[in-house]
């Protein structure tokens, strides 16, 4: 198992100090990020943190997945190496 997690159904008004601040209590927080739409800058409910070992990880995992942070459930499991994209231009060079 990897240490960095993905994050899902955060509340769209938590912040990367608040998203590292819940995570510390289960172990050393690497890094703590909030995705954002590109054009509006607002949340787009998701994140991801990267915890200092794989155990943190999963004692993360363990305490946090299906809690409840103001009124939204949070999936919290390993994240996956990110996918290339396909679409329209993307191949062109």
């Amino acid at each position: 198992m990897g240490n960095k997690l993905y994050v899902g159904g955060l509340p769209y008004s938590v912040t990367e100090g608040q998203l590292e601040e819940i995570f510390s209590k289960h172990g050393s927080v690497l890094s703590a990020h909030v995705i954002s739409d590109k054009f509006s800058g607002k949340s787009r409910g998701f994140g991801f943190v990267e915890m200092a070992s794989s155990e943190e990880a999963k004692r993360a995992i363990e305490a946090l997945n299906g809690t409840d942070l103001e009124g939204r459930t949070l999936i919290v499991n390993e994240a996956r190496p990110q996918e290339r994209r396909q679409g329209p231009g993307r191949d062109r060079w």
